[in-house]
């Protein structure tokens, strides 16, 4: 039987011995080389990666405490193969204007009109209710009645009071959605 990746990683920091490396490293040869090619794109610079990956791996193993190896591993070579990019100058930097950039404020400012907005849009489409649904709405979601206080409260029968909170419900959706698109 084998040994794990951890009895190998550990038989490695004991020993510097790259054949102990080499046995962790021959297990993830297909990794190394999807993950180089992922990146890199050409199966022969993907190749070359993988083989420089060796070298990093060996080096690497002996300052870090690796838990979790394939992950690790897998890190390893992307942060490699990013590395190989940005350093062939083949990462693509996009710039920017920075009048163009919304701060946080701007975003917390934005959403706060927003929500003053929905809500005075809400408020227009409970108005437009008819009378038994608006009340019951009103009663239900912003006074937080159940449907027993309601019914107590409007003299309205059970099944009645929840048929309007469903239809009162189903139409202020139709109102909003349609405030919506005109507001597009």
């Amino acid at each position: 039987m084998e040994p794990d990746d951890q009895a190998l990683i550990a038989a490695y920091k004991s020993s510097s011995d790259l054949k102990v490396v080499a046995q962790l490293y021959q297990r993830y040869l297909d990794l190394l080389y999807g993950v180089c090619l992922k990146y890199l794109g050409e199966p022969e610079t993907a190749k070359d990666t993988v083989m420089d990956l060796f070298e990093e791996l060996a080096q690497k193993l002996l300052k870090h405490e690796v838990t979790h190896f394939k992950g690790w591993l897998y890190t390893l070579a992307k942060n490699h193969c990013l590395m190989k990019l940005r350093s062939a100058g083949k990462a693509r930097v996009q710039s920017f204007d920075p009048e163009h950039m919304q701060t946080a404020d701007d975003l917390h400012l934005k959403d706060k009109i927003n929500q003053e907005e929905r809500f005075d849009q809400l408020s227009a489409c409970i108005e437009a209710l008819p009378t038994d649904q608006r009340t019951v709405i009103r009663l239900f979601y912003l006074e937080n009645k159940c449907y027993k206080e309601i019914e107590t409260a409007t003299g309205m029968e059970w099944n009645k009071v929840r048929s309007h909170i469903q239809n009162g419900r189903r139409n202020l959706k139709i109102c909003m959605q349609q405030q919506v698109a005109t507001n597009e």
